[in-house]
């Protein structure tokens, strides 16, 4: 029996290491594909660059690099999953009943979809796996959703759903700036939910679960 990804669930570095781990182990059986982000080594880079200001090139190269580092990290500690480096892997993996964690670097310079930006984070990253295997897309992070602005600041408010279009007007939110414009272009839709309650990601995952009350953010795109 072949079976098929349902979903990427990308989980933030800022949940690096304890929740992410918890995480990764929970999402046995659920016929996912895991996508993790680059947290404090790649913020470690952006810091090192705004001292010393490196090539754009470089910087992305870099900061992938560190989303690497990561999954590594997390693989090691989770004896359901397994590292896959292709797409072709991640189907395998699945198949072998394991939860793939992407190595992205050697795909992404096969493939090399994106200009080299900050624009372009893990987000962006797992939006376009989740194209490429028809998956739907969960951004997994340290916040319940989007925020009208910081959740911290005063008048903060928070939003349950809104379209890719109208994110694309915002400052800066929890997700990165290109993942609207991507949305937008596969026509599809991502949920963003905070991973420090791994019951709400097996919620939007499992059906059968059907407890939604929580907060948590539908972006729309179609």
């Amino acid at each position: 029996m072949i079976i098929i990804i349902k979903q990427v669930v990308k989980i933030g570095g800022s949940l690096f290491p304890n929740y992410a781990i918890d995480l990764a182990k929970k999402l046995k059986s659920t016929n996912s594909c895991i996508v993790l982000g680059g947290g404090e080594f790649a913020n470690l880079i952006r810091k090192y660059n705004d001292e010393q200001h490196f090539s754009e090139e470089i910087n992305h190269w870099t900061a992938i690099d560190c989303m690497d580092i990561i999954a590594k990290l997390v693989n090691d500690k989770v004896e359901s999953a397994k590292l896959a480096y292709s797409i072709e892997e991640i189907n395998q993996i699945s198949n072998e009943g394991f939860t793939p964690i992407f190595i992205v670097s050697e795909f992404l310079k096969k493939e090399d979809p994106f200009e080299c930006s900050w624009d372009v984070t893990s987000d962006s990253i797992a939006a376009y796996v989740a194209h490429l295997l028809n998956a739907n897309l969960l951004i997994v992070t340290n916040v319940n959703g989007i925020y009208t602005q910081e959740p911290k600041e005063s008048g903060s408010t928070f939003i349950s759903k809104i379209d890719a279009k109208t994110l694309l007007t915002f400052p800066e939110t929890s997700v990165d700036v290109m993942l609207p414009s991507l949305l937008l272009k596969f026509g599809t839709n991502c949920y963003v939910v905070n991973g420090k309650y791994p019951e709400r990601v097996l919620s939007l995952i499992d059906d059968s679960i059907n407890d939604y009350n929580f907060d948590y953010t539908q972006i729309t795109g179609d």
